[in-house]
């Protein structure tokens, strides 16, 4: 995917790619660290640089297609201009698309014509990112980003479908209401189950779209670990499990291999064979210490939950696949699950990594029926073991200040937040707060900034129920863009958001309202030894969840052009990310552009260039001011639109990409190009990126 140039706005789930405002590094000078991160200079040099190198390539791309209007009847090796170098110069490659001469349009001579062919083909395959074995900024993407991306994707179906068991229940409300008064009229002659549907899990049902769609991530069944999943690697329900393709089975604690497998690979083995476990107390007779493992059978208990074994087991199935596994001397891969109030499951699953069955037998249960057994044994050199830290990452959030290490500053916001933001520093001797800013929870503007008039909002009463009666809803595509669940998540990414405003009939508490809440979750700003400040949270925070608003100064983008060593100014460039220009990834087109104001009226060459205004953070902001990069963020970025529907004016909200545990630092891509940033002498500055992540783009920053 092509990376744009800095502090611009440019993201979507499940594959967030943000621009923002700063590059993060740690200095130090004189021996002593520095109070606040340092960033890269004059945050206009890359755009007007990507600006100047457009002109080029247009200038560039025009005299080649002169050269080769003008050879192609005399010379194949002139005509033959090669692609590679096409490739590199042009920036997009639709441009060459478009400006190459059609074939038919060619003299008749077949040697020449299939060159041009190849080309028109290659430019083709760049420009539809298929080539990504050559074609610049396109990167194959890593083992744990095609996992994060799967499970994100999950939770988009996830929530499309509790958007539609959220609209039959409040379907049922109503009809429960005219039951009520039908029963009254008929003289309770109306029987219930008139008005009630059969309730669907959504996670079932999503899991059931992927397999449809052939969205699943391994689809087939594999021995061993999975790529991209590492020891500790947590999932928020078995439908998760599912989707990646770790654990094939939303009910059965045993996954195995069937007679299907005979063929390819695996041929020599013997049939079933498992090849994953979930240890998650279902039965009375298992024994877990950790390391070493008595695991009991599948088949035989009580459904209902009381664990109670109310039949004799078999040998078949999974019972025989774990038995297999002795013989054959195979691996399986063992997951916990640990009670979790903050996963609609109730559960969180840990990968803790392969354990080799060892033994098996059979004997008389604890409530007196045959159960078969399998001795289990965790293989030597692997990560440490996750069961006690996943207690421990969430036992050793902080309840009060008293037991904060590191404390610096019990709140950073000096209560303007509901929930207070502290600040560690267990880096610097001695340690520091955060200074050289005003904490603001609301945007301040800049004297020539005027807003425009609040927009006429929806008639609706209590709260937007309904999206066909509902005007916010028509202008987000006829539908609501959140769920209730959870207090609000966003189902997925849009070009903008259309919430209810100051003018709409609704009560505060409308889901179409979500962003504009304020902090909800206990943030803390830390500080790292390389990244300067950072962001993480203390809660768990699910999928689709608004974080924080980017909060600064609003403004023109002109009066700080030529302003330098600024690192917190974002552009609001929705309207450039929306259009797909300069090269800025495009979200899937959205219901909701036409009924953007004034959209056709923009001026064109302007905002081709540069976006009209941009928050600065740099003396005023909020906590969003902290978060640090990362190429394979948790967060991402959200056009808003709420009291008027400008959408060169939008609000900047982050929203978590993905279910973050606590402790866990967010981050957002900044989305700097290679080579962008550059110094006061017009030197490219080679920076290293510190976000650790295994797609790292290494000297990104």
């Amino acid at each position: 995917m092509v990376v744009q140039s800095p502090h611009s706005l440019q993201s979507s789930v499940p594959t967030p790619k943000n621009g923002t405002k700063r590059v993060q590094i740690q200095v130090k000078e004189n021996g002593s660290a520095v109070t606040d991160n340092v960033a890269g200079q004059r945050r206009a040099s890359a755009r007007l640089q990507a600006a100047k190198q457009k002109a080029e390539m247009e200038l560039l791309a025009k005299r080649k297609l002169e050269l080769l209007n003008e050879d192609v009847g005399r010379s194949t090796k002139k005509v033959n201009v090669d692609a590679e170098k096409l490739k590199l110069k042009l920036q997009p490659a639709q441009t060459v698309i478009q400006q190459l001469p059609e074939i038919s349009s060619l003299p008749a001579d077949p040697k020449i014509n299939k060159k041009v062919a190849k080309m028109v083909e290659r430019a083709a395959k760049i420009a539809e990112g298929l080539d990504g074995t050559n074609a610049p900024n396109v990167a194959e993407k890593s083992a744990h980003m095609k996992v994060k991306e799967t499970i994100r994707l999950f939770n988009k179906h996830y929530l499309h479908f509790v958007q539609e068991e959220e609209k039959r229940c409040g379907a049922a409300k109503v009809d429960k209401k005219a039951l009520k008064a039908k029963k009254k009229a008929n003289r309770g002659n109306v029987s219930e189950a008139d008005v009630k549907a059969k309730a669907k899990r959504p996670d079932l049902k999503a899991i059931s779209k992927m397999m449809e769609r052939n969205e699943v991530l391994y689809p087939e069944k594999r021995i061993g670990s999975i790529p991209g999943i590492d020891v500790g690697h947590r999932f928020y329900s078995r439908a998760e499990m599912v989707a990646v393709g770790f654990h094939s089975h939303w009910l059965n604690g045993i996954d195995y291999m069937g007679q299907s497998y005979k063929k390819g690979e695996y041929e020599h083995y013997i049939f079933p064979l498992a090849v994953a476990i979930v240890l998650s107390g279902m039965y009375e007779d298992d024994l877990d210490n950790a390391e070493d493992v008595v695991y009991t059978g599948q088949g035989g208990h009580d459904l209902t939950g009381n664990k109670r074994q109310i039949r004799d087991q078999v040998l078949e199935r999974g019972n025989l696949a774990l038995k297999n596994c002795v013989d054959l001397g195979v691996t399986v891969r063992v997951v916990r699950g640990h009670e979790c109030a903050n996963s609609y499951s109730g559960k969180v699953y840990t990968y803790d990594g392969l354990y080799k069955v060892v033994h098996y037998w059979a004997e008389k249960g604890i409530s007196g029926f045959t159960v078969f057994k399998y001795r289990l044994r965790r293989l030597e050199g692997q990560p440490t073991l996750t069961t006690s830290q996943v207690h421990f990452t969430y036992g050793r959030v902080p309840q009060c200040p008293s037991e904060i290490r590191g404390l610096v500053c019990e709140d950073i916001s000096g209560g303007q937040e509901v929930v207070p933001i502290p600040a560690t520093n267990l880096v610097d001797d001695p340690p520091v707060a955060p200074t050289g800013y005003q904490y603001s929870k609301s945007m301040k503007f800049a004297r020539n900034i005027k807003l425009p008039a609040n927009a006429a909002g929806c008639d609706c009463k209590g709260l937007c129920w309904d999206p066909k009666t509902c005007a916010c809803a028509r202008l987000n595509g006829s539908d609501f863009p959140y769920v209730h669940r959870d207090g609000g998540r966003l189902i997925e990414a849009k070009h903008v958001v259309f919430e209810c405003g100051p003018k709409c009939g609704c009560d505060p508490s409308c889901v179409n309202r979500t962003s504009q809440r304020g902090l909800k979750y206990r943030l803390e700003v830390f500080r790292t030894p390389k990244k300067g400040w950072a962001v993480r949270s203390w809660d768990f925070i699910p999928a689709g969840a608004p974080v924080c608003e980017y909060i600064g100064v609003l403004t023109r983008t002109e009066e700080l052009d030529n302003v330098s060593e600024n690192n917190y100014i974002f552009d609001i460039d929705c309207l450039q990310t929306m259009r797909g220009l300069g090269g800025r990834e495009r979200r899937q087109l959205d219901a909701s552009l036409p009924m953007i104001q004034n959209m056709d009226k923009i001026d064109e060459q302007r905002s081709d260039s540069v976006p009209e205004f941009c928050i600065d953070a740099a003396s005023i902001g909020n906590v969003a001011r902290f978060i640090n990069h990362s190429c394979e963020p948790n967060l991402f970025i959200q056009c808003v639109l709420s009291a008027h529907q400008d959408i060169k004016l939008a609000r900047v909200m982050l929203f978590a990409a993905d279910s973050i545990p606590p402790l866990q630092e967010l981050t957002y891509d900044y989305g700097y190009a290679l080579d962008s940033v550059h110094g006061p002498d017009g030197k490219v500055k080679k920076m290293a990126c510190y976000c650790g992540a295994e797609g790292c783009r290494k000297r990104l920053f």
